[in-house]
């Protein structure tokens, strides 16, 4: 009965109110003390996928994936990394195609259920290094393909996949959409899909044959999707593109240890991206909804220093992965 009643996140002041949570982290964190070593990797369809490696001399390696537009560097993912490393592990930041601070080669990019760059990166990080166990962990859209991919997987997924960690996800893509369109979120909105627009434009002007741009730019997620990430990527409009990928569909499929970590107060997520009687019946999947948070936000400590996303991740590696610890739930 894997649903966690009571988290151990408690959040102070002006962090009790979600959008401070939220915004404070991504304008003003610093995570020093992580140096990340680059490492290109070339798909088998000509493009190129830009792994960020922090190498602690181990076996144990943490794949950690961003969120929508975001890349390795965030402080989100340069946290983890740190948390990992100070405890022996390697960590590979995963930038989805065309995060990595470079245009990637094809026309299509990354997407919210994108799992099979996952797939083939997993593969091939097992074929060239000798690692004994592998956690996943995703933040946002990151953490809805993590979910996805231990679905779609299941039983299959290579044995030194170990578990997977999650946060902030937008497990039902529709509804989260609609809950991104209220006009609390408005700012949020503006920002994400002005920096999908431009990069739009840019791949138009590579590809001006098969990306015609319309006169008026989208201007919220069903409108950018219906003209570009749908078509683009294979489906037939936002809404086949929005069911089809989101994770809350795979989560019965998971048979590795998977933490969801969500925050009551993250307005993001709908009610449905919180599978509250599914985790009561499901023996892998481990759901925790702390009173705060925000979205990818959890802060708790002053500049410099860990905060409880990263304690909580290590946490549950040390009960589910090394089994030191006993369940607490």
């Amino acid at each position: 009965m894997p649903l966690i009643k009571k988290s151990t996140y408690r959040a102070r002041g002006p962090f009790r109110y979600g959008h401070i949570n939220t915004i404070y982290p991504a304008l003003f964190r610093k995570v020093e003390g992580v140096r990340f070593e680059r490492e290109r990797v070339e798909t088998r369809d000509g493009d190129f996928l830009d792994f960020d490696w922090s190498a602690a001399g181990s076996r144990r390696l943490i794949i950690l994936l961003h969120g929508l537009e975001g890349s390795a560097g965030r402080p989100y993912i340069r946290g983890m990394a740190r948390y990992f490393n100070q405890r022996g592990w390697d960590a590979l930041g995963f930038n989805f195609r065309g995060c990595s601070g470079e245009p990637n080669r094809k026309l299509r990019s990354y997407h919210v259920g994108e799992t099979a760059d996952l797939k083939w990166a997993i593969s091939f990080i097992l074929d060239k290094y000798d690692y004994e166990s592998i956690v996943l962990a995703g933040f946002s859209l990151g953490g809805n393909v993590v979910l996805k991919y231990l679905g779609e997987t299941g039983a299959e997924a290579p044995s030194p996949v170990r578990a997977g960690i999650a946060f902030s996800v937008p497990c039902d893509v529709e509804s989260a959409n609609r809950e991104i369109d209220k006009w609390q979120n408005w700012l949020y909105r503006y920002r994400f899909i002005k920096s999908l627009n431009e990069k739009v434009r840019e791949k138009a002007l590579r590809y001006p044959e098969e990306l015609k741009l319309p006169r008026e730019m989208p201007k919220d997620f069903r409108q950018f999707d219906d003209r570009f990430t749908a078509p683009i990527h294979g489906f037939r409009d936002a809404d086949d593109y929005w069911t089809r990928n989101s994770s809350l569909q795979f989560l019965p499929g998971i048979r590795r240890p998977a933490l969801l970590v969500s925050a009551r107060d993250d307005s993001f997520l709908s009610p449905s991206c919180y599978p509250c009687r599914l985790a009561e019946e499901h023996p892998d999947l481990y759901l925790e909804i702390p009173r705060w948070g925000g979205h990818v936000g959890f802060v708790s400590s002053g500049p410099g220093r860990a905060y409880w996303s990263e304690q909580r991740a290590f946490q549950f590696v040390e009960e589910k992965v090394l089994n030191l610890r006993a369940d607490r739930h």
